[in-house]
């Protein structure tokens, strides 16, 4: 599927598949910012795109920073509508807390290891998210009196198969 693409600064990358058999494609920060403990940001991708009709584009986190960093996508996936024309940004929150901040002078890069609390420098050029393209469908509800004869019911709620004993 060809999805058109305009690059809107310099820095900016187009978005890429890091192996021929992956989903997700590794989209690029076109921006130098600090993110503290607490805070959430919008960062710049530079990039502005149309998807056709039937279609999403997801923004998803990059496992490897989940993992080593304290940095989150609070709102995963975030979802990019077909009707979506501006630049597309990326919120990104830091988890710390600035109570368990150590050193409050020392500022941690994106190939930082360990999950360390601190402020957070990303730059241009740095790997932020995943962005999937997604089929979706388009849903019609109707009111009905019982959802009796449709599916199983398998009778539970949030939590409800349990904790598995060790």
């Amino acid at each position: 599927m060809n999805i058109p693409m305009i690059l809107t600064r310099p820095e900016a990358q187009m978005p890429q598949y890091a192996h021929e058999d992956d989903v997700g494609m590794d989209i690029y920060s076109a921006e130098d910012l600090f993110i503290r403990p607490g805070e959430t940001v919008l960062v710049g991708t530079g990039l502005k795109t149309a998807i056709p009709d039937g279609y999403e584009i997801q923004i998803r986190p990059r496992s490897g920073l989940s993992y080593h960093t304290m940095l989150r996508i609070p709102n995963s996936p975030g979802t990019i509508d077909p009707g979506f024309r501006d630049e597309i940004k990326v919120i990104l929150c830091n988890t710390s807390s600035g109570a368990d901040v150590k050193d409050e002078q020392v500022v941690y890069d994106l190939s930082v290891k360990g999950s360390p609390k601190g402020t957070y420098h990303v730059r241009v050029g740095d790997r932020i998210a995943q962005m999937v393209i997604a089929k979706v469908e388009k849903a019609n509800f109707t009111i009905c009196d019982s959802l009796e004869g449709i599916g199983c019911n398998r009778n539970g709620g949030f939590g409800s198969t349990g904790v598995k004993d060790m």
